[in-house]
């Protein structure tokens, strides 16, 4: 994949490359498709629909540093997952980092019910399962998700994005079966600097994209 031309134009075309790039899973047995919420889920519905695999979303909050937001100190997941990850230098008090987890908490829960309503989360168990991000940056949310989706036993994990961070992607591959980055520049600083248009994404829109998969594979299987 070495003629990816960076910036990519949108999600949209960057879940496009990543879809050529994970061809070898078209056809597999159980091929299930998670994309994480929000930015993900453009890229996870173009890799689902090529591959002829049904989207879910798969919840995972990242836990942003007291004071200096951008950094993640940890992540959650669904399924109680907590996975922390601490910046060198950058303690904080045990009580501003309890109140970041009750605040992420309740929206990791508010969204389980916003997009999924009443339906149960896809059973992974035995799967061959694809979690796909529009990027990596520090792997924090990527990583939690991983290890909340390990515990479920799936067949086989794979983590799938368009760009990433290279010590980022090395970091996770052993954490994975298989990782699948077609671009990992080397000046990597932050995912929306290889997208020309890297809008914030709405509940509405992931509400939009989960129902739209959920047609496509209904008309599928008739």
């Amino acid at each position: 994949m070495s003629d990816i031309r960076l910036p990519y134009r949108d999600r949209r075309e960057a879940g496009l490359v990543l879809a050529q790039a994970l061809g070898h899973y078209r056809g597999r047995n159980g091929l299930l498709v998670l994309a994480l919420p929000r930015g993900g889920v453009a890229v996870g519905f173009e890799v689902a629909h090529a591959l002829e695999a049904p989207l879910d979303v798969f919840i995972v909050r990242k836990l942003g540093h007291p004071g200096h937001e951008e950094y993640a100190m940890g992540a959650i997941a669904s399924g109680g997952v907590r996975v922390m990850s601490p910046l060198p230098g950058m303690d904080a008090p045990p009580d501003a980092v309890a109140r970041v987890l009750e605040r992420e908490e309740a929206e990791l829960a508010r969204r389980e019910r916003l997009y999924r309503g009443d339906r149960p989360a896809i059973d992974v168990r035995g799967r061959t399962v694809i979690v796909v991000d529009d990027g990596l940056a520090t792997g924090s949310t990527m990583r939690a998700a991983v290890t909340a989706i390990r515990r479920q036993r799936p067949a086989h994990l794979a983590i799938a994005v368009p760009v990433g961070a290279p010590e980022t992607c090395r970091s996770l591959r052993q954490e994975a079966d298989d990782l699948v980055c077609p671009a990992m520049p080397d000046l990597f600083r932050a995912v929306g600097l290889w997208y020309r248009d890297f809008p914030q994404a709405t509940d509405q829109e992931v509400h939009e994209l989960l129902d739209e998969a959920r047609r496509q594979q209904a008309a599928a299987l008739h």
